[in-house]
């Protein structure tokens, strides 16, 4: 069934107020169908020879700091059930969605029915969240086409033998910026990993300790070197890649310690630096921007 964001008749009809805002907790129109695809996770997970782990309740309720109460005996905790019902909110719920979507995975159980199934669920319960293109978390909810933007460089990044661990690292900045305990300073500093580790080829190839900081100056340089796939006219062709370079760069600034206070990076910031290392990375590892001998 095709999503539509269509108000119910009683709220078209003016007799209540129908709130279709992104939920980042689980009210109960979504919990109840959440706590079933938790059920059948562990129902598959509990078939699964491979998988199989009589204590696994008890490790994701130790993991997930959620109290559970168990036999008097001592023993293991019971079922997921126990677990469920231990759950106090939202956040709970979803740290343990969280929690089976990488269980699932590792099991090698985590079908196109079984993803699609959590999807709908959220997408049609107006969750914030949604499953990670690498299926094994969830996220918060983004566009589809910056998704496809950032799978996409991930995957030329993999892809290409001289972006060395680029790949890694913007995978790493997407997931420390829209997943469900973000981390701002660390995605940050994946993104500049990301655009160093992509660059280092084209701009520095022969020092072994370039940064970003180090390749802004080299610009400097080499400009008269080096192209891009839009020629512009009698203008300077790097002077737009390197202002989204020295934008990285310089905004990073908890990078080191100094008189003057510092500031933790912003979760706005972080993703921002993200949505700049995505195409930069995608640029030098395609060519896109180049250098001439």
């Amino acid at each position: 069934m095709k999503r539509t964001s269509r108000q119910p008749l009683s709220a078209r009809l003016g007799k209540r107020v129908f709130d279709d805002a992104l939920h980042e907790e689980a009210p109960d129109h979504l919990a109840v169908p959440l706590r079933g695809w938790c059920r059948e996770v562990f129902s598959m997970l509990d078939g699964n020879e491979d998988s199989h782990d009589p204590f696994l309740v008890k490790r994701l309720a130790l993991r997930l700091r959620i109290p559970v109460s168990y036999a008097a005996t001592g023993e293991a905790y019971s079922d997921c059930d126990e677990l469920l019902h231990g759950a106090r909110d939202g956040q709970d719920l979803f740290d343990i969605v969280d929690a089976l979507l990488l269980l699932a995975h590792e099991a090698g159980g985590a079908d196109d029915h079984m993803i699609e199934h959590l999807n709908l669920i959220l997408d049609d319960g107006g969750s914030a969240f949604h499953v990670g293109a690498d299926r094994t978390r969830l996220e918060h909810r983004v566009a589809p086409a910056v998704i496809d933007a950032s799978r996409m460089s991930v995957e030329t990044a993999a892809s290409s033998a001289s972006a060395g661990s680029a790949a890694d690292h913007l995978a790493a900045a997407w997931g420390a910026a829209y997943g469900r305990r973000p981390d701002p300073t660390r995605s940050y500093s994946e993104a500049i990993k990301a655009v160093e580790a992509a660059a280092h080829a084209v701009l520095q190839p022969k020092h072994g300790k370039a940064t970003l900081g180090t390749m802004l100056g080299e610009i400097k340089g080499v400009r008269h070197k080096l192209t891009v796939a839009i020629p512009t006219q009698g203008q300077d062709q790097i002077a737009p890649v390197e202002a989204m370079m020295r934008m990285l760069w310089e905004g990073q600034t908890a990078r080191h310690g100094s008189q003057t206070p510092t500031r933790p990076e912003t979760l706005e910031a972080a993703r921002m630096a993200v949505h700049l290392a995505i195409p930069l990375v995608q640029w030098f590892t395609t060519g896109a921007v180049a250098r001439q001998p």
